[in-house]
């Protein structure tokens, strides 16, 4: 296998196409080929991702090449299942889709999609030829309790999660717009978020018989970009066991970091990182999780999938430098 990967991305103009782009212009074993758009096709791309600017000559293509040796699906709910139907991609190509449409362990024809969570199914990963990136909330929450569905021991667990604005799309809303946002938090999806079953049916391949409940109320936040999740659950282990427990299991993993200090977003921003941080009082713990919804909860997470596809050094084009002040 070579060791340049060819790479095309759909749906280049959103953030996560946007962080795609920015990822794979600097990664060293990576020719970006091209990026689709429809509605930008023939522009520049720093005429939507005005940051590029110097960076690249690539504009915005109509057509797909499919001598590539991976899509990055960086599309809309439900037109990653149009795209795949609607075009014959060759069984060559390699997919990795960002949207919502395989997470559940649906295919489409012949293309079997293994869930993308390093920290869960690394080993399918590199065997796999179809990935489904996960959800950013379900990467924060699933990476605060895999630890304990490992061990068997999950019971029911309380998550609140924060959200940047960056996490609904570059779309605009009501919700989105900074008038709205600054200087304000509100709850959405009470209990009902999308990310629900893809984080339960992940849970349950390492605790078979957890049928538990997660009761999650995600939060808006009046800031860019970042996921914080604090998710509360019951055990009588010490925390210093828990501690172990969760270092152990994260050893060999190299973007989750379990901290012996409290954590915040400005460490994770920008980065591919997870940070996790532990506390307890009498029998109830509460584990935090930090993550950019971006790259370790998007396209960050992507690429991390990508080199273990192709046998590549797992961290590589990843090691990005946090925004702290």
């Amino acid at each position: 296998m070579s060791n340049t990967v060819n790479a095309g991305i759909l749906g280049g103009a959103g953030y996560t196409g946007g962080e795609a782009i920015r990822l794979l212009l600097n990664h060293s074993n990576v020719n970006l080929s091209f990026v689709h758009s429809r509605s930008h096709a023939g522009s520049p791309l720093h005429s939507v991702h005005e940051d590029l600017v110097g960076e690249t000559d690539l504009h915005f293509s109509d057509a797909l090449d499919d001598t590539v040796d991976v899509m990055f699906l960086c599309l809309g709910s439900g037109e990653s299942k149009h795209f795949l139907n609607e075009n014959s991609i060759s069984d060559n190509v390699k997919i990795i889709d960002l949207s919502h449409d395989f997470r559940l362990a649906e295919s489409s024809d012949s293309r079997i999609f293994v869930y993308g969570l390093p920290e869960l199914n690394r080993e399918e990963i590199r065997r796999a030829n179809n990935i489904a990136n996960p959800g950013c909330f379900a990467t924060g929450i699933l990476l605060g309790l895999l630890p304990l569905a490992n061990s068997g021991i999950l019971g029911e667990v309380y998550s609140t999660g924060i959200t940047g604005s960056t996490g609904a799309g570059r779309k605009f809303d009501n919700s989105t717009h900074f008038a709205w946002r600054a200087n304000n938090i509100s709850a959405y999806k009470t209990l009902t978020h999308q990310h629900l079953d893809e984080i339960n049916n992940s849970l349950k391949q390492l605790q078979p018989g957890f049928r538990n409940s997660i009761n999650f109320v995600p939060w808006r936040g009046g800031f860019t970009r970042g996921v914080f999740v604090s998710s509360t659950f019951t055990s009588d282990r010490s925390l210093a066991e828990m501690i172990k427990l969760y270092k152990e299991y994260y050893f060999y993993h190299p973007f989750t970091v379990v901290s012996d200090e409290t954590i915040n977003l400005k460490q994770v921003v920008n980065t591919s990182r997870c940070m996790v941080n532990l506390a307890k009082e009498g029998e109830k713990f509460v584990v935090h999780t930090a993550i950019d919804n971006l790259l370790k909860g998007a396209s960050g997470q992507a690429v991390q999938n990508m080199n273990l596809m192709f046998g590549l050094e797992e961290t590589t084009g990843l090691r990005l430098k946090s925004i702290v002040y």
